[in-house]
């Protein structure tokens, strides 16, 4: 019987998905989270709590920091696949927390990747990085591409999620042992985070709240929904590099959005129209993101295919759901 795939932040966003995904496919999964309250537990523990009775899920709630726990994890159940997705989030809680992201990102990275060097027969380590590592790169009439300078970081969050790359190129230069990086850009949809502008605006219009939009609204976002993310997170994971090679890939919509038609779009999707109130760009923010998909085309044959007005239609049905809010 294969190995089980080690997931980690199964309790968040993509995570969930992810695993969800894999067990339909057949897989053993072993999930790991510390379910953090960085938001709202309750909806980590909801998360988890659609895994119950899959006899081919396992859950751990470790601290990926914790290099003897993890170590421990994948040598026991033999791991030898591990989908790395766990990490604090977020460009603006790095202001005030920037120690959250030395523990979880930069030591969570390397406690995954010693466990995963030590583990015989290991195969392929897939690990979360960001569009953020672009830094606020003017958007031009083609997307982002992996090749180019990513050396600018405009937030303590970019900044570990590059260092992430660079450490993983370091550990394949040193052991050889298979590494891809996926850049995402800005996932959306169902059992999504809390602090992401769609789901707080969400929140604040049905409650009849003003929104603040931020950037005077002229910002501009890649949104891939969530289903779009786990085909192109598996289709990685299914076609690990050569051992001895590490590389880095986009992993988003190519079709940028504007701002303000976004909110536009959610309006439409949850019936209500927004009280907006404009602000400055927030520190750490970029203009635009806008990613460049065709290396993870070539490799996993990937093509995002919910547009926005259907994610958002989803997301909305299932937020109506979740906190029982009446149509």
């Amino acid at each position: 019987m294969p190995a089980p795939i080690l997931v980690t932040g199964a309790a968040g966003f993509i995570g969930h998905a992810v695993a969800h995904r894999l067990l339909a496919r057949g897989e053993r999964v072993i999930g790991v989270d510390i379910v953090n309250d960085y938001y709202d537990p309750a909806l980590k523990e909801a998360r988890l709590a659609t895994f119950a009775g899959i006899n081919s899920f396992a859950f751990e709630r470790i601290d990926i920091a914790d290099a003897a726990k993890m170590a421990a994890l994948v040598r026991d159940h033999k791991i030898v696949r591990v989908v790395h997705l766990a990490a604090q989030a977020g460009v603006r809680y790095s202001i005030e927390n920037p120690f959250a992201y030395e523990r979880s990102n930069l030591a969570g990275h390397l406690s995954v990747m010693e466990a995963c060097r030590h583990a015989e027969g290991f195969e392929h380590l897939v690990y979360a990085s960001s569009s953020s590592v672009y830094g606020d790169k003017p958007m031009g009439g083609e997307g982002f591409k992996e090749d180019e300078p990513a050396n600018d970081p405009v937030s303590l969050y970019a900044a570990t999620k590059r260092a992430c790359e660079l450490m993983s190129q370091s550990y394949v230069n040193l052991y050889s042992f298979p590494q891809t990086g996926l850049r995402f850009f800005t996932v959306y949809g169902p059992w999504g985070r809390p602090d992401m502008a769609y789901f707080s605006f969400t929140q604040k219009i049905l409650k009849g709240e003003a929104i603040e939009v931020y950037g005077e609204g002229k910002m501009a976002r890649d949104f891939t929904y969530i289903d779009d993310i786990v085909d192109g997170v598996i289709g990685a994971l299914d076609n690990p590099p050569a051992r001895g090679d590490h590389r880095v890939l986009n992993i988003g919509d190519s079709h940028p959005v504007g701002l303000m038609e976004m909110i536009e779009t959610l309006e439409k999707a949850i019936g209500h129209e927004a009280v907006k109130v404009m602000r400055p760009m927030q520190p750490g923010d970029v203009t635009a993101t806008y990613a460049d998909v065709s290396k993870l085309h070539a490799l996993t044959g990937y093509k995002p295919k919910v547009m926005l007005a259907e994610g958002l239609e989803k997301f909305a049905a299932w937020y109506r759901e979740y906190y029982r809010v009446a149509p």
